[in-house]
């Protein structure tokens, strides 16, 4: 792309009284950000025979041309992941850890690159493009600081105390298969990857190719941090072809996606007795009490339910509001609503970007326009901005919605919300939890005691209390995943590590063998376990 074929990237100011108007910007272009050193630069380690192209949300215009895969590539990918993987298992555990570390700083340092490179390629607005950089600092900083802890031998007792030592021991997977979609191209992908690799991981990550810029760049900077080129191979290409390869090969498979292929990845992983972790679809809901502070809560939603857009899967679909103060509640979201500035500048300021595609514009359109046929109001929003870029519309919310209407109880992954309201909390928890979905939910409430309780009867990943999403998401220590229909395995925590780890029992038997001894007979030998076994009950051993 040319300087004179490249659009400039900033919104357009609006008069009039709409308060719904772009973001003012700066003046940097596509082609100021992704040169031919860039793709060059990142797209050297890329095992691709083919040539592809990705494009920027922001103005349906071409960002790069790419290589793309073919099934023989993704083997290839797989075989130099093979080799570099035995070296990098037996490289000792802090070293690799030192990688995460360093990493860690480097995208600190150069945070305003990647910003750059996700907002180029999701659309979404700079502040939200930051929550990835803040989710993937995060996750080094834990993995960089505990993969060993999580990772050493563990002591158990023995069958016999005493005379059994037993070690749990844990090895890498071998090559981790990585599929990532294109709504959180720098988390999902180093986000995802770091757990995996310092555990003696390799990783073959297949990236959306609409956004593979950005976790090329990832890797790129994981190499500058240390980390063997061929430990993390990538290849980019259509899901339909590319995915079962990556599938086909991995040793362990991590996929975030929706429902539908998430079974599909799951079969075959199935047919291979190989293990899967699948982060997939939500219908998430936020439960506001009747002792809630109405304002936190009116722009904790704002927060909850347009982020990127709403296109993340643990955004807010769904807001359950008490009767009491329903209006109160819909009366301070809708007017924080409609203050949004909506914008496509690579610099902060706006609330809000693009969806990411046709693709998602169409089932934002027909969710809303299926709603209103039936019924539903729009109290705020409704309508796309093509002024401002092709794939941008407005925040909306949606009042009256019906079991009728498809936006009740399909995935959206837009910013469309709808509101309910519920006398009881009973009322409230049966509703947010008439879903297939249990991937995240959120209570807003000044009674903690209550909160708790509301919370552990949600079936859900994750509860977060007076927050969205982000309390949650960002408590690394803690597992992060879906119920129900919303996934398998959980990321961040010791399950975020252990998962890409084979679990290994040596047991060590001293003095005296598991068998009669003494000259005992198998019945006196029998007879001596079972008085054994009742002493070890009553001393309350474990």
């Amino acid at each position: 792309m040319t300087d004179a074929q490249a659009p400039e990237i900033t919104g357009t100011d609006q008069t009039g009284t709409n308060p719904l108007a772009p973001a003012p910007g700066g003046a940097r272009t596509a082609a100021d950000v992704v040169t031919p050193e860039l793709i060059a630069q990142l797209t050297k380690g890329v095992v691709g025979s083919g040539r592809t192209v990705n494009h920027t949300p922001f103005t349906g215009e071409k960002l790069a041309d790419l290589p793309e895969s073919t099934p023989a590539d993704v083997a290839e990918a797989f075989t130099l992941a093979r080799a570099a993987q035995r070296v990098w298992a037996r490289t000792p555990v802090r070293r690799r850890a030192a990688v995460l570390l360093r990493f860690h700083d480097l995208l600190l340092e150069r945070q305003a690159e990647v910003l750059d490179l996700i907002q180029l390629e999701t659309g979404k607005a700079r502040l939200h493009a930051h929550e990835e950089v803040q989710a993937v600092a995060v996750a080094a900083r834990h993995y960089g600081h505990r993969a060993a802890a999580y990772l050493g031998p563990r002591r158990h007792a023995g069958a016999v105390p005493g005379l059994t030592k037993v070690t749990e021991l844990r090895h890498p997977r071998g090559v981790i298969g990585q599929i990532v979609p294109w709504n959180y191209p720098l988390e999902l992908s180093a986000g995802d990857a770091l757990p995996a690799l310092v555990a003696g991981n390799a990783v073959v990550m297949k990236p959306d190719t609409e956004s593979c810029l950005t976790a090329l760049w990832a890797r790129d900077l994981l190499i500058e941090a240390g980390l063997p080129a061929d430990v993390l191979q990538a290849v980019i290409g259509p899901g339909p072809v590319v995915g079962p390869e990556v599938v086909g090969h991995g040793d362990y498979v991590s996929f975030t996606g929706s429902t539908r292929t998430g079974r599909e990845v799951a079969r075959s992983a199935a047919g291979r007795l190989v293990g899967v972790s699948l982060e997939l679809g939500g219908k998430n809901a936020m439960l506001v009490l009747e002792d809630a502070d109405v304002e936190k809560a009116a722009a904790g939603a704002v927060r909850a339910c347009f982020s990127s857009a709403g296109q993340l899967c643990v955004s807010i679909e769904r807001l359950l509001v008490h009767e009491s103060v329903a209006d109160a509640f819909l009366e301070r979201f809708a007017a924080r609503t409609r203050a949004m500035r909506l914008g496509s500048a690579l610099a902060y300021g706006a609330d809000m970007g693009s969806l990411a595609g046709r693709q998602q514009l169409e089932a934002v359109r027909r969710h809303v326009e299926d709603a209103v046929a039936h019924g539903a109001r729009i109290v705020a929003g409704g309508t796309a901005r093509p002024d401002i870029g092709p794939y941008f519309y407005e925040p909306t919310i949606l009042d009256g919605v019906t079991d009728a209407m498809s936006v009740c109880d399909e995935e959206t992954f837009g910013p469309v919300v709808s509101v309910y309201r519920f006398r009881t909390d009973d009322e409230a928890v049966e509703r947010a939890n008439a879903t297939p979905y249990g991937l995240n939910s959120s209570v807003w409430t000044k009674d903690a005691r209550r909160a708790r309780a509301v919370a552990a009867r949600l079936r859900t990943g994750t509860v977060n209390v007076n927050e969205g999403y982000a309390s949650a998401y960002g408590s690394v220590q803690a597992p992060m995943g879906g119920m129900k229909e919303s996934g398998l395995g959980r990321r961040h925590g010791a399950d975020g590590i252990l998962k890409y780890t084979e679990a290994q029992t040596v047991a060590q038997q001293r003095l005296l063998p598991m068998a009669p001894v003494l000259g005992m007979d198998d019945e006196r030998y029998a007879a001596f376990m079972s008085r054994s076994l009742r002493l070890m009950k009553a001393f309350r051993f474990r």
